[in-house]
């Protein structure tokens, strides 16, 4: 059922999509950079990731109306260079085909209803919690971004040194768009961005060492270029007929269901953020949003790249204002520039969005009050949802342990009637997901 959109000015929805795409820009450097090590050209990569990210984002904000950013998604861009290719020998064209039919077979579950049909049986306070586990994994991404939080082999995580100049400028990045933030400033995300970006200039230059927490380079704001010239090479180079060979149906079932989760967890968690309902209280315009998510699948096997999935980091947007789609459109706009602006990204450093990534985290705590912690049997699997999410820095694994702890516990104590039958099929493939070693 489709609903009217809420009022926002045009003006406020325009900051929350730069503000988003400024979140999720970085993936138009790290996937070519992850999906090259299988073999595929960083450049074909590149010009497939701003494609997809493009038209699928402005397709969302047309189409679904959800102030949702679509990008390949990460861990499914991971999933395809180290297990599917690397780890099981299948040729990077053969993977392609895989996201493909991954894609096509997303779309006749959403013909079916049968992913909304998923969402709808999601126990709320598990819906709570995921918004929340979100919330956390955004914030946990947002200090790994700026190597203030880092692996530290006694304690596993440690902060980093705050003698550091690149700590020292995020802290002050964090800090000033906190202040921002809590002023109710216009475009306060976007300032705090630019501010940070400016205080990074130095370092390398004139005080600091850019490379002492392994960022790779002297400098953290680098001026390398302007144009890059697009590489259309891998469009429609995927395998159609070999990726649907029998012992293949394992990886697409890994996309199928790994995107499936990470799809359905960031509706439910943005709506539970800015309270994105119809009437019926599930995800506004979860139809048409799913439909678009399986679509960026298919079309990212036909463009070159790995499945496509709604981002996260659209909290960032929703956080500045944007609750239409025209911060979705806005979002997608901004990546088509980069077909030959590439280069340009290296000016605005990862320690640049990484406070506003830290702090969408505490809005999107805010659901967390509407769990009954006194109740028990509610509050255990959700709390397992909530902190499984960053600590195995997974959305999936804190989803399917959320719902086989719901499941379990509720049979235990005789209320099967809190336990549909629909959540007992998705426990089965929570199940096979974890078996299958993904």
């Amino acid at each position: 059922m489709q609903t009217s959109l809420p009022t926002s000015s045009t003006r406020t929805e325009i900051l929350a999509g730069i503000s988003s795409f400024l979140a999720t820009m970085y993936i138009i450097v790290v996937n070519p950079s992850i999906l090259s090590q299988a073999g595929l050209p960083f450049s074909g990569v590149l010009t497939a990731t701003v494609l997809l990210s493009f038209g699928c984002s402005v397709l969302m904000g047309l189409y679904a109306r959800n102030p949702l950013v679509v990008a390949p998604g990460m861990g499914l861009n991971a999933f395809f260079t180290f297990t599917a290719v690397k780890g099981m020998g299948i040729r990077p064209e053969v993977a392609l085909g895989a996201v493909f039919w991954a894609g096509i077979l997303f779309l006749i579950l959403s013909v079916f209803n049968v992913r909304s049909a998923i969402v709808k049986i999601i126990p709320k306070p598990l819906r709570y919690a995921i918004s929340a586990g979100i919330g956390l994994f955004i914030t946990l991404i947002g200090f790994e971004n700026a190597r203030f939080i880092v692996g530290n082999p006694a304690t596993l995580v440690s902060i980093a040194s705050l003698k550091d100049p690149v700590i020292l400028t995020f802290i002050f990045g964090l800090l000033i768009t906190c202040i921002l933030v809590t002023r109710n400033f216009p475009g306060a995300i976007i300032i705090g961005i630019a501010l940070t970006t400016l205080a990074a200039l130095p370092i390398g230059r004139w005080w600091g060492d850019a490379s002492a927490v392994n960022f790779g380079a002297k400098t953290l704001v680098s001026f390398q270029g302007i144009l890059a010239t697009p590489d259309f090479s891998l469009i429609g180079k995927l395998d159609f007929v070999n990726s649907l060979q029998w012992a293949l149906w394992p990886v697409i079932f890994a996309f199928v269901f790994t995107d499936l989760f990470d799809s359905l967890s960031t509706f439910v968690g943005v709506a539970e953020a800015a309270n994105l309902y119809d009437e019926d209280g599930n995800p506004r315009n979860l139809n048409r949003s799913l439909t678009v998510d399986a679509v960026a699948t298919a079309v990212a096997g036909l463009l070159g790249t790995s499945p496509g999935t709604s981002y996260v980091e659209s909290a960032v947007g929703v956080a500045q204002g944007g609750r239409t789609g025209l911060t979705a459109i806005v979002a997608g706009a901004l990546f088509l520039p980069f077909l030959f602006l590439s280069p340009l990204l290296s000016v605005v450093p990862a320690i640049a969005t990484a406070p506003a990534l830290v702090l969408v985290g505490s809005f999107m705590m805010k659901p967390v009050t509407r769990i009954n912690w006194d109740q028990l049997d509610d509050a255990l699997p959700a709390f397992l949802a909530l902190v499984l999410i960053p600590f195995s820095y997974s959305i999936t694994q804190g989803i399917i342990w959320g719902f086989l702890t719901w499941t379990v516990v509720k049979l235990a104590l005789g209320k099967s009637h809190e336990v549909p039958i629909g959540l007992l099929i998705v426990d089965a493939f929570c199940i096979l997901a974890l078996f299958s070693g993904h």
